[in-house]
């Protein structure tokens, strides 16, 4: 019996230990909003009482630039982010229904050359549809995007919100922050 109760609590240990590995793992996570002219990105440690913002932003490009050149400026700015602040997992925003087929394929163009720089630093990455952020964050799943900013604001207790492109980048950051640790229905899913 004794020796059952003592592998037991090795065995609870080992579960602990793992747990905070992957933690650790998924310490600062890069949060991603996809778009040719406006991709929102933001980084976010994962930290206790709450998760604190490390950095936030937007890659614009400019309306007369053609495709190619955006495409270039997505991969590179972020891969100066990814080299400046070393985040350890990615959470890019998942695919959503377009009624335009030209919107949508421009859409996955910026996400593909996002997601080449992300793959190419190595990061585990994972997607999360954009429903989901929204009631994760806001509690309503078709929020507009000045409710995602003004909770991101109140979550990261920022002075101000944070442009609309970084605010649903960071909002992708914190719901993967929050799943940590939890064992949920329907875990974000890996690229």
């Amino acid at each position: 019996m004794q020796r059952r109760v003592r592998s037991r609590g090795r065995t609870t240990a080992a579960v602990f230990e793992a747990n905070d590995q992957a933690r650790r793992k998924h310490e600062f996570i890069l949060g991603i909003d996809p778009s040719l002219r406006g991709t929102g990105y933001g980084i976010v440690r994962s930290a206790r009482p709450f998760p604190q913002i490390v950095t936030q932003g937007t890659i614009r490009c400019v309306t007369t630039w053609e495709h190619s050149r955006c495409l270039v400026e997505i991969a590179q700015s972020l891969r100066d982010v990814i080299k400046e602040h070393r985040p350890t997992v990615c959470i890019i925003e998942g695919l959503f229904y377009a009624q335009n087929f030209k919107t949508a394929l421009i859409m996955g163009e910026a996400r593909g050359a996002s997601l080449v720089a992300v793959a190419e630093a190595g990061l585990e990455i994972f997607e999360m549809a954009p429903r989901k952020v929204k009631q994760a964050i806001v509690g309503y799943g078709a929020a507009q995007k000045l409710a995602v900013a003004k909770m991101v604001q109140r979550m990261l207790h920022l002075a101000h919100p944070p442009e609309p492109d970084a605010a649903d980048a960071l909002a992708l950051a914190l719901t993967h922050a929050q799943e940590q640790g939890r064992h949920i229905a329907s875990a974000p899913r890996r690229v």
